[in-house]
């Protein structure tokens, strides 16, 4: 049962990412500033540092699997977020190997695997002519924004998800010793 927690998780934020400006107050959604909602991509960072052992690649697996469903759900362009997704798991995975799994380096790798997805899934959508925003304004009135609150929503769910993931990984090291 507990092989499906993970994924079940990720499906509820999916899912509550569509809902997310909602819960905004009116006058930060209407105003010049762009927040989206990348939970899933928070959600796999954690995974990266938290569950993956150097040998395992869950998160990669996770982030083009949920990227292909953000992409179905929310997007008309197949593969941007799936990319983006896992190519930010697998940039953090391979940092993980380098530092100590703290609070501070969850931060750090968190926010730059954010901004790395963020600006990614932006020059695709500008090389594909979906978006033509300058960087300039791209970076104050979207990418800021969408990282700040993300990362948010990163130091909500630290407290509740390391510790668990941790464990998960724990147990998931003696099952597969077998």
């Amino acid at each position: 049962m507990k092989r499906l927690l993970i994924p079940l998780i990720l499906f509820l934020l999916l899912t509550v990412e569509g809902v997310a400006l909602d819960i905004l107050p009116d006058s930060l959604v209407q105003g010049d500033f762009i927040f989206v909602a990348h939970w899933v991509f928070v959600f796999i960072v954690l995974l990266a540092i938290f569950y993956d052992r150097e040998d395992t690649y869950f998160s990669v697996f996770y982030g083009l699997l949920f990227g292909l469903l953000v992409d179905i759900a929310y997007t008309g362009v197949l593969g941007v977020y799936m990319f983006s997704y896992a190519l930010g798991a697998y940039m953090v995975h391979g940092m993980i190997k380098l530092l100590h799994a703290n609070f501070f380096v969850t931060v750090v790798l968190g926010t730059g695997g954010l901004i790395m997805t963020e600006v990614l899934i932006n020059v695709i959508f500008s090389f594909t002519g979906l978006t033509d925003m300058g960087w300039q304004h791209y970076a104050l009135h979207r990418l800021l924004p969408t990282v700040m609150a993300n990362i948010l929503f990163l130091l909500a769910l630290y407290p509740i998800m390391a510790r668990r993931l941790a464990g998960w990984k724990k147990e998931l090291s003696g099952i597969s010793s077998f």
